[in-house]
């Protein structure tokens, strides 16, 4: 029994064609004879190119908590100290440039650890996605997190 497929190949005199969404075969490659070797080299060269894009290690910078925790302040951990000048000017750059007023800044002895504090807008979460979306971004920065420093608060011992 001819299909319609078929009927439509003959009459037009076509003789490869892509398998419709769904309908997909083992011929690969389209040439009429299923799973060939030629099929098989397809077969596997798409798992391994999967696979090699599936276990590629993307190196952004992660946040350890969740943008809920924002109130203002960020705390990154740089790769390589010798950077952090460099770092902490592109992020003032980027906050005057977007509007953003940095109330505090700082960089730990060793380099390594750094801390904006941001004034909070009419929007924080928004904001915060805007400065997660920026620092994430940036190659120089291992991970970061929304963190406030506050000073530690006298307890009254009566």
């Amino acid at each position: 029994m001819n299909t319609l497929k078929t009927l439509y190949r003959e009459f037009f005199g076509i003789r490869e064609s892509l398998d419709a969404v769904g309908y997909e075969d083992n011929d690969l490659n389209n040439n009429g004879v299923k799973n060939d070797p030629s099929d098989r080299y397809l077969k596997n060269r798409r798992t391994k190119i999967k696979q090699a894009i599936s276990s590629k290690e993307v190196d952004e910078a992660r946040l350890i908590n969740n943008i809920t925790d924002y109130r203002g302040g960020v705390e990154y951990v740089l790769r390589d100290p010798a950077e952090a000048q460099s770092v902490a000017n592109e992020i003032k750059e980027w906050s005057q440039k977007k509007g953003f007023t940095i109330i505090k800044h700082t960089i730990s002895p060793s380099g390594k650890v750094g801390y904006f504090y941001f004034r909070l807008g009419e929007d924080p979460a928004r904001e915060s996605q805007r400065i997660q979306g920026y620092i994430a971004q940036k190659p120089e920065i291992k991970h970061f997190r929304f963190n406030v420093r506050t000073k530690p608060q006298k307890q009254n011992n009566i």
